[in-house]
């Protein structure tokens, strides 16, 4: 490809990609891409520079609010191809500014066994996505990245916030800001991993089966409950299926 835009997340999918990239094509020829969106906790974002500035690579920020796209807001099914098609229209627009013919991203094949509108947007734009032409898996993923030395190999799985909001109900700022807040709190009591699915004023807590006893505690119980209402849930709970990714997919069959 010898010039390449990287979208960047900083997750593990794409910090790999970056890192191959940045090794074989050298820093002249790679720019990674972040994009700054309510979508995305800040929590991720100081991550994201720290990891630019251990692999050394050249760094834009754009600015996005998926809000102002239409339709986005009402979250139908196919949310997220609306959202990537414009990301990608913008590292499109980017990558031409800068003589760059390709632009890439991370997905493997796990992307394809769940429901990813995404998907289609990268098909339409060209957009390349080497770890799954490669026949990469999440594992192998997370394989080579321990390799490399890369700090992201055992990172938890992240998904947007708006992925936290059920079918049908309106994504809203003040929504996103709660989300933000009840994960961000559980995950500085230590859990691991965490998905504070979003029901108005009801949130319904995923966090791994093997920390739920801990949770249960009646302290720490009673500590995250009294939090999240001061958040702005009026009811707390706790899902017995314990976290799994795209939960909120299990509606569409």
């Amino acid at each position: 490809m010898k010039r390449v835009v990287v979208a960047f997340s900083g997750g593990v999918d794409s910090t790999l990609l970056l890192k191959v990239a940045y090794d074989s094509l050298g820093h002249d020829h790679v720019i990674a891409v972040t994009a700054l969106s309510p979508l995305y906790p800040e929590r991720e974002l100081s991550e994201v520079k720290k990891l630019v500035r251990t692999l050394g690579a050249r760094h834009r920020l754009i600015q996005s609010n998926e809000l102002e796209i239409p339709g986005f807001s009402k979250n139908p099914p196919n949310r997220c191809y609306y959202c990537k098609k414009k990301l990608f229209a913008e590292l499109l627009d980017l990558a031409k500014e800068e003589s760059i013919l390709f632009v890439v991203e991370g997905s493997t094949l796990d992307d394809d066994k769940d429901h990813r509108p995404g998907k289609m947007a990268v098909q339409e734009l060209g957009i390349r996505s080497p770890l799954r032409e490669a026949g990469f898996t999440k594992a192998q993923v997370r394989e080579l990245s321990k390799t490399l030395g890369l700090p992201t190999w055992d990172k938890p799985s992240f998904a947007c916030l708006a992925s936290r909001f059920p079918y049908g109900e309106e994504i809203t700022e003040e929504g996103l800001k709660m989300v933000d807040a009840a994960e961000d709190y559980l995950f500085e009591l230590g859990f691991k991993q965490v998905r504070v699915r979003h029901y108005g004023n009801l949130a319904r807590i995923e966090i791994l089966k093997e920390e739920m006893a801990r949770l249960m505690n009646g302290s720490m119980r009673e500590e995250v409950v009294n939090h999240l209402k001061k958040i702005g849930y009026r009811y707390v709970t706790l899902d017995l299926q314990g976290f799994r990714s795209g939960s909120m997919n299990e509606v569409l069959g």
